[in-house]
């Protein structure tokens, strides 16, 4: 199957995914891990993905419910708790601002939609409790045996709504560490910022 068709494929099924999860359905944290030990390529892992999707647009839109007429919906983040991941945070943030239209990342000195936290662990992931709070934690191990900006810009993918694909090429952000530690691509190709554009074309204001 050509990618391009399996890309089609996967958007529908994640695009369904999403129309079928209540917004109140995750109750207790929901964690989804980027390593090859903690991965395990289960519904679970994509439902996770879903639930921090839908919590951080959830939160995006009733903070800016005020202006409905909106066209590209703001996300904040926190980077207080990542101090050594701030420089390639920004880099990512500029990254995934370029390659999109719908939605834009920015920076808050308060709470956030969500936050980056960093430490030693069993790999970087994105975590949320389904009610408008989540973070990124980045594995400081993991950032030294891969390109932390990839890892970063990878987990940001997740908080925009896109899944894995191990399987990927290096040029795919969502193939994470799939390609080995040589790949250093911290950028979406155009099927995936395409994906995350389709997924918030309506992000602040319902559709009739």
């Amino acid at each position: 199957m050509k990618r391009s068709v399996l890309s089609a494929a996967l958007g529908l099924a994640l695009a369904a995914g999403l129309a079928a999860l209540p917004a109140t359905a995750v109750a207790a944290p929901a964690v989804h891990g980027d390593t090859a030990s903690t991965y395990a390529g289960s519904t679970e892992w994509a439902a996770n993905n879903q639930a921090f999707f839908r919590a951080v647009l959830a939160s995006a839109r009733a903070r800016q419910a005020a202006d409905p007429w909106l066209q590209t919906v703001t996300v904040t983040y926190d980077t207080t708790s990542a101090p050594s991941f701030a420089g390639d945070i920004a880099d990512a943030a500029q990254i995934w601002n370029n390659s999109v239209h719908n939605v834009r990342l920015q920076e808050t000195s308060g709470t956030g939609d969500f936050s980056y936290t960093e430490g030693d662990g069993s790999g970087s992931y994105a975590s949320t409790d389904g009610h408008g709070h989540g973070y990124i934690f980045i594995d400081h191990q993991q950032a030294q045996e891969y390109y932390s900006l990839r890892i970063v810009a990878h987990e940001t993918g997740h908080v925009l709504g896109l899944p894995d694909d191990y399987a990927g090429p290096c040029s795919e952000l969502m193939s994470g560490h799939g390609p080995g530690p040589s790949c250093t691509n911290a950028h979406p190709d155009a099927i995936e910022s395409a994906q995350v554009d389709a997924l918030w074309a309506n992000g602040v204001a319902e559709p009739n």
